[in-house]
């Protein structure tokens, strides 16, 4: 957005003066990627510039900076400086707005690639940039940055600094313009969005900024017909974040809880540095679906293959998850991060490679039943979706691509333009396992509760 106001327009990687790479680090894949995208993108286009920022950017500056065609790096800790640097990059010499500073030149007098990284964080900021309903039916409005916590095998807290929170203010005044231009749904997020607010100061007279009483007060102060919460860590969803559930989950706050699991043992859990055990994680999803109800999806983060897990212990996460009602698990296997603690764990206790290959097909396996009948349990019910943008091969034979409220995918037997808040109610499942629903009807538009006093 910048970037645009300055002058600059956007073009394919191979047509483009300046390609920014912004990477991930979560995974020895993910680095993999963004080494190879960068490797790509130089043989496609050997005359740009590559600005390469994002996780890996600050994990492993001067690796970056050491491929062909790297001009920058810009850590998480100068994002805020991208703009200009890019700008430069492309040739132009006027400044670029920015929150918190402005530099008239900053490539001037370097040599090499230009490389800003460090463990301050002090140019780094959440952006502000106004949301439209376009490209994206359903966009994120990332509120929180950065996570305190100390997993054993997580890099986050390197390559994103502590936690730092949106404020309220701002928010509310993003729902706001976001509603005023014709959203439907947003989806609130965070890198530890549970942690919303621990770091903000209280008004005078008011209680610490929390998670939950920033949802209430978009659902009491704002016309967002719905907003849906992205993961939150288990130990984070309070009894008022629960209540708010209870109170708007069949009306204006979607169904859906993702809650992080990563391991059913408790001693994995207690080598991960978890701060929760499994009977923690089993009351609190209990409670969600008191809240909620039985349409609730409920989701989660497993990871396999963590250090020194043996048999028994990946038997114990199995037989936790089929106890619990899953929609749908995101399977990771265990991929050591240089720095962390659980990178000398994996020196001294390996999961071998065909063991954790085995494991992952085993609960790719139980991951499809629990996901193929929570789906099944929805077919006859009246459910709220929103329409996406369809696929063209999709759109051509008339049908639609949705999304319920409770976060399962949908295709309609009929051609309706995105972002359309409706009513359907599944007839069945097709082959990819999406609800099938042969009509829809615009849905209610929920109004705003006013304030309990």
């Amino acid at each position: 957005g910048r970037l645009r106001d300055a002058g600059l327009v956007e073009r394919r990687p191979e047509a483009a003066d300046v390609i920014v790479v912004n990477t991930c680090s979560v995974t020895a894949e993910a680095d993999r990627a963004a080494r190879a995208f960068i490797r790509r993108a130089r043989r496609e286009n050997p005359r740009a510039r590559i600005l390469a920022t994002g996780c890996y950017a600050q994990r492993a500056p001067t690796e970056l900076a050491s491929l062909p065609g790297v001009a920058a790096v810009i850590g998480n800790s100068h994002k805020a400086l991208a703009p200009q640097v890019a700008l430069e990059l492309a040739g132009f010499d006027r400044p670029v707005p920015m929150p918190l500073v402005t530099i008239p030149s900053i490539l001037a007098g370097s040599s090499g690639p230009l490389v800003l990284a460090d463990d301050r964080f002090a140019h780094s900021f959440l952006e502000e940039a106004r949301l439209q309903p376009g490209a994206q039916t359903r966009p994120n409005l990332k509120i929180q940055e950065g996570c305190g916590n100390r997993c054993s095998f997580c890099v986050i807290p390197q390559t994103r600094g502590s936690s730092r929170s949106l404020p309220a203010a701002a928010v509310l005044s993003q729902v706001k313009a976001f509603v005023a231009a014709g959203g439907n749904e947003l989806v609130i997020s965070g890198i530890n969005l549970g942690r919303w607010g621990h770091d903000l100061d209280a008004m005078p007279g008011e209680p610490r900024p929390r998670l939950a009483a920033l949802i209430r007060g978009i659902l009491v102060g704002t016309a967002l017909p719905r907003l849906r919460l992205s993961s939150i860590e288990p130990m984070d969803w309070d009894d008022e974040l629960i209540t708010l559930m209870s109170q708007f989950g069949a009306s204006r706050l979607a169904r859906h809880a993702h809650l992080p699991l990563q391991s059913g043992s408790d001693a994995v859990l207690r080598r991960m540095h978890r701060r929760y055990r499994p009977w923690h994680y089993g009351e609190k999803a209990a409670a969600l679906l008191r809240a909620a109800g039985p349409h609730l999806t409920l989701g989660a983060d497993v990871m396999i293959g963590f250090p020194g897990e043996t048999d028994r212990e990946f038997e114990e996460t199995l037989d936790f998850i089929r106890e619990l009602p899953f929609g749908y698990l995101h399977l990771f296997p265990f991929s050591p991060r240089p720095g962390t603690r659980a990178w000398k764990l994996h020196e001294e206790t390996p999961v071998p490679c065909d063991v954790v290959s085995e494991r992952m097909a085993a609960l790719r396996r139980l991951a499809a039943e629990k996901s193929q009948a929570h789906r099944e349990r929805m077919v006859g019910v009246h459910l709220d979706a929103i329409t996406l943008r369809t696929p063209a091969g999709l759109a051509t034979v008339g049908r639609t691509s949705a999304l319920t409220e409770n976060f399962i995918p949908v295709e309609i037997e009929a051609s309706l333009p995105a972002n359309r808040l409706v009513r359907i109610c599944p007839t069945g499942l097709n082959s990819e396992g999406f609800l099938v629903a042969a009509e829809a009807v615009a849905a209610a538009v929920h109004a705003a509760v006013p304030p309990v006093l």
